[in-house]
């Protein structure tokens, strides 16, 4: 069964009065973006290490997104996630994101559904690239992704502290259960050339 993990995350992310928890909790005024992303950097797979509670991944575990070019310009998207433990169900979604931000590159558009778009901010990213934080503008959503299914203590300390100093509510993001490695993580989902 091919239901889509988060082929729910656009809808959601356009509906405002969402009943999802609104993890930022100071202001109106959105989160800023990382100054300058590469997008060829940012490129091929990513594995979520926590998230807030987000309704559209609800009992995901194992989850990863990997992103390519297309030739039509925009970039493919491939969301994975195993429903209850990495030894559940394999959900898969494909979507497609396009660049809505050409000064930074850390603002996108994200679509599951036909026509319809969510926000898709890179609020900081490493510059090797190994982890990024990622929200929308009203902060409702919220991801800390990194190439390696697991990250060490420090790394995400720094990540937690990042997000507190935006106004940020982390202490109930969800840990979804990961593979050990890499080379652990299954490639069931994703292209031939997705092991980058």
């Amino acid at each position: 069964m091919m239901r889509s993990i988060l082929g729910l995350v656009t809808a959601a992310l356009t509906l405002a009065g969402c009943s999802s928890p609104r993890p930022r909790l100071a202001g109106d005024e959105p989160p800023p973006v990382a100054e300058n992303i590469d997008i060829d950097q940012y490129l091929g797979t990513w594995f979520e290490i926590a998230r807030a509670d987000h309704g559209f991944e609800r009992n995901c575990h194992g989850v990863s997104a990997y992103y390519e070019r297309r030739e039509d310009g925009m970039i493919r998207v491939i969301n994975r996630c195993w429903k209850d433990g990495l030894d559940g169900e394999l959900d898969v979604a494909e979507g497609r994101a396009r660049i809505a931000d050409r000064l930074s590159n850390a603002r996108l558009k994200v679509s599951f559904f036909g026509p319809f778009f969510g926000d898709y901010w890179i609020l900081d990213v490493a510059e090797d690239y190994s982890w990024a934080v990622v929200s929308e503008p009203q902060g409702r959503y919220l991801w800390i992704l990194s190439r390696e299914p697991q990250m060490d203590d420090a790394t995400l300390q720094a990540r937690l502290d990042f997000l507190h100093g935006l106004g940020f509510d982390t202490d109930g993001l969800i840990y979804p259960d990961q593979w050990e490695s890499r080379d652990a993580a299954p490639t069931e989902g994703l292209p031939e050339n997705a092991a980058d």
